[in-house]
């Protein structure tokens, strides 16, 4: 009969469903933190890795620089000199045991962009961190007391916003009575602090009116405690992803203000931007004493911009991929 058999079908429909006790369970997986998800993308971001290559053999080269060095970069090679002597060309080129040549001064130009990616590195790391600490200060402050304070800090901040930063470092490296590596980690650290504290600023502004802000006052924490347990821990990640975009910008601001010779006057220390200022003067005969250096500079900051593109996507749920 029609009507028993769409009463089977009907039981056996009922028979393969679940059950109440099972409808609505979950698998429980463990939770991943945010750097967890964050570092599983970015294994399979190929900028990312294409950066991170490119900064970890800028980190190798800087670190290791003086056993890599194949010759004293401070002091003119016997070889070079002699082959100065017997030529009318004042830049010596590539010979055996030195395939960049040499300087002007007969020092191995491979040498120098070695030992001096150990200075650009030394500008660039302690210029972003310095300007990182002055940001967090000025932004803890501002973000955690509010008020009046919060418009003063602010008032300043936009000031020195209100100037270029390679203008704003230049400026403060030019009223050094001595040049010198500090005067231009200072200058720099100067320029990017207010971009930090804007930052760190906002991000703190986001979280007060957070849930877990608002549970801690609810049970009567006192301010201090959730400013420094909750409220500045997670403001620091939007931080760190401009840090790494504030490395590629102070390798290029360093070595402008070498280049302009507000660095070390000293070269037996070399320092891209130094050896790129020196270079001038030999530009339309011997352009490579200024590609090789302007080319390392180049990398360098493609590499950190790189990371620092990648981890703000990562990080960023708007832009998260």
């Amino acid at each position: 009969m029609p009507g028993s058999r769409r009463k089977a079908k009907i039981d056996a429909l009922a028979a393969t469903a679940a059950t109440v006790q099972d409808a609505g369970t979950v698998d429980e997986k463990p939770g991943v933190s945010l750097i967890a998800s964050a570092w599983k993308r970015l294994r399979r971001d190929r900028i990312f890795l294409i950066g991170l290559v490119i900064t970890a053999i800028f980190l190798f080269v800087a670190a290791f620089a003086n056993l890599l060095a194949p010759n004293d970069p401070t002091i003119p090679m016997p070889e070079l000199i002699e082959d100065l002597r017997r030529q009318t060309n004042p830049v010596p080129g590539p010979e055996p045991g030195f395939p960049l040549g040499a300087d002007d001064r007969g020092r191995d130009l491979l040498s120098r962009l070695i030992v001096g990616s150990q200075q650009t590195l030394l500008v660039c790391v302690f210029a972003t961190l310095f300007s990182l600490v002055g940001g967090l200060i000025l932004g803890t402050l501002a973000g955690a007391l509010g008020g009046w304070v919060d418009s003063l800090v602010m008032r300043f901040v936009d000031i020195m916003l209100s100037i270029p930063s390679l203008l704003l470092a230049f400026s403060v490296a030019a009223l050094a009575s001595k040049p010198s590596q500090w005067t231009v980690i200072i200058a720099i650290s100067v320029a990017y602090l207010p971009v930090f504290a804007r930052l760190l600023r906002g991000s703190m502004l986001a979280q007060r009116h957070s849930d877990h802000v608002l549970a801690a006052r609810a049970l009567g924490v006192k301010k201090a405690p959730i400013v420094f347990r909750h409220m500045l821990p997670n403001s620091l990640g939007p931080v760190i992803v401009q840090s790494t975009l504030v490395l590629a910008t102070a390798v290029i601001d360093a070595a402008a203000l070498s280049f302009l010779g507000l660095g070390n006057p000293d070269d037996r220390r070399p320092e891209w931007g130094q050896m790129l200022g020196d270079a001038q003067e030999y530009l339309s005969d011997y352009p490579h004493l200024a590609f090789y250096p302007a080319a390392c500079i180049i990398l360098v900051a493609f590499g950190f911009t790189l990371m620092g593109e990648s981890l703000r996507e990562a990080l960023d749920p708007k832009t998260r991929r």
